[in-house]
């Protein structure tokens, strides 16, 4: 493929270029499985910007370099270093990411993300909200928030809550990953087309100048999408997660019978309690909020909030850092998280709203 207008540079953490009528933004960290850092989310939310004046552009690609996949999420050794020094970065990086997240959501031009591969956390803030949504057999889809003590961001709560039934909430609590089909099936997803088929999907795209050309380029080479297992699990899923607190959902994945929901629950015990009491109470937040922007507020929230919690230090700790996999969780049980605990997750971040929605407003007309 010829490139018209290259603008990124080859040792550049995000490949921007145009070709044809696409503009493509690569994201360059195949190493660290592309994961996001503060510069690229600016470079990219710079790039979408200046895209969408352009009018020889008339359709916007993201992908990932190297094999292994579109984005990992964001860079968390860089959020822990933040909680543990105190300082602004990890908020200043949220806040920028969170814009781009609704740049993405509403952008006026066709959005096509390739989520080939690894897409996690901060990866499915910048796919998963686009209006073209490819996934592929090698696509795994997931956000693992709980495993380091933190609660799904960029828009998980919202798309999360917003799938069928209590599957998102099973998801979130467990952080388990998913295929392409229960991408699909939860509403991650559009379209299944093998990885073999994108360079050629790709190639079409360069010439499509309508979203009626998209259409017909992403047709050309999808395939139906194979039976959703989480569909098949509904039953349980949803007679389980239905309950009003985390305790009572645990203990009705161990009373149910079936093998996967006695491992769901051990799953979740395995997980921050904090991070997991947080996270149900910000996906049932989530259901009742009108829209991505409102919930990209609440997360924020919660994300800064996250910051003074001991666990998140910990749980990136014990993942990335030592790698020792055992994490101290404090507190330790389910139990030893208050109401009060998770009622403080939600109060006003020090710095104030990121700016994407007006707050809601009181009986009185007054703004909360």
């Amino acid at each position: 493929m010829t490139s018209d207008r290259n603008t990124g540079e080859d040792d550049a953490s995000v490949l921007l270029r145009v070709e044809g009528t696409l503009a493509r933004a690569t994201l360059n960290r195949p190493r660290a499985i592309n994961a996001l850092d503060h510069a690229m989310v600016r470079a990219f939310a710079d790039a979408l910007t200046s895209w969408e004046k352009d009018e020889g552009v008339a359709v916007v690609l993201l992908d990932g370099a190297g094999e292994r996949g579109l984005c990992a999420g964001g860079d968390i050794r860089a959020i822990r270093a933040s909680a543990v020094n105190g300082d602004r970065q990890a908020a200043d990086f949220w806040r920028d990411e969170y814009h781009l997240n609704a740049q993405i959501a509403r952008y006026p031009k066709p959005y096509v993300a390739l989520m080939d591969g690894v897409v996690m956390g901060g990866g499915v803030g910048v796919s998963a909200h686009g209006g073209v949504r490819v996934v592929t057999e090698r696509s795994k889809v997931g956000m693992p928030e709980t495993t380091i003590g933190f609660v799904p961001d960029v828009g998980g709560t919202f798309l999360l809550s917003r799938a069928p039934g209590e599957t998102g909430t099973h998801l979130a609590l467990t952080g388990a990953p998913i295929g392409a089909a229960d991408a699909v099936y939860t509403g991650m997803a559009d379209h299944y087309v093998p990885s073999e088929r994108l360079p050629d999907l790709v190639s079409a795209l360069t010439e499509a100048a309508t979203e009626a050309d998209v259409t017909e380029a992403v047709g050309r080479f999808a395939e139906g999408v194979p039976a959703a297992p989480l569909e098949s699990r509904r039953g349980w899923i949803d007679a389980c997660y239905s309950a009003d607190t985390a305790e009572e959902i645990v203990a009705r994945l161990r009373e149910h019978g079936d093998p996967e929901a006695a491992k769901a629950a051990d799953t979740i015990g395995a997980k921050s309690p904090t991070a997991v009491k947080t996270t149900l109470a910000a996906l049932r937040r989530a259901r009742r909020l009108a829209g991505l922007e409102e919930v990209l507020e609440q997360e924020y929230r919660v994300s800064t909030a996250a910051l003074t919690w001991p666990d998140l230090a910990e749980g990136i700790r014990a993942q990335v850092i030592d790698k020792d996999r055992d994490p101290r969780w404090s507190p330790a049980t389910l139990a030893g998280v208050t109401d009060a605990d998770v009622e403080r997750a939600f109060a006003p971040a020090p710095d104030g709203p990121v700016g994407l929605a007006e707050p809601p407003a009181t009986a009185d007309g007054g703004a909360r």
